[in-house]
């Protein structure tokens, strides 16, 4: 079932710090992925129509915002066991595939995704340099599709943004995607 997370984001909320395992065999915190103008979190997960429809687009978006100085990484939070094509191993494979440029992480006991409130896959978190929220928006006007000819690359802009001015955009078109598959 398709879900969105809230339209009105808290900029005074910052970015919950973490240790997770990743598909490169590393361990990250926050402080390892951030950048020094901003960073990304974004949940996504191996199996989402909405995450395959637009996985392509966030390395290359990913690829760009590095090398802006902003930070990026994608965490997998879905129950693994009743999702197995979210599982560690099909996780490490996706990552391969798509020829991920940042660390995929495995929030297998999803205190990570409950600490941000992630709802969705996939769910974008933009920081600012000093970890303040200031996009929870989309990757752009594409869904399960391609996006419109014209249509604004958003998180890239909006991280610009944020990497130039320190705040994100006065408005911001919520993600859609598959719900985080909570475990029991």
């Amino acid at each position: 079932m398709a879900t969105q997370p809230p339209t009105l984001i808290d900029t005074n909320w910052h970015a919950v710090d973490f240790r997770l395992p990743a598909t490169d065999g590393r361990t990250y915190t926050f402080t390892d992925i951030a950048g020094a103008k901003g960073t990304v979190v974004i949940f996504i997960c191996n199996h989402c129509p909405y995450v395959k429809a637009v996985i392509d687009r966030v390395v290359e978006d990913a690829r760009k915002l590095e090398a802006d100085g902003i930070g990026f990484a994608a965490i997998c939070s879905n129950d693994a066991e009743a999702y197995p094509a979210d599982s560690f191993a099909n996780m490490a494979a996706f990552a391969a595939e798509h020829g991920f440029p940042f660390p995929y992480l495995h929030d297998e006991d999803q205190l990570v995704a409950r600490a941000y409130g992630a709802v969705c896959t996939p769910d974008y978190f933009g920081f600012s340099g000093d970890r303040s929220l200031r996009y929870r928006g989309r990757l752009d006007d594409g869904r399960t599709g391609e996006p419109s000819p014209d249509a604004p690359r958003e998180l890239l802009e909006a991280m610009r943004l944020v990497a130039t001015t320190g705040e994100g955009p006065a408005e911001q078109v919520p993600s859609i995607g598959c719900s985080i598959k909570w475990k029991g």
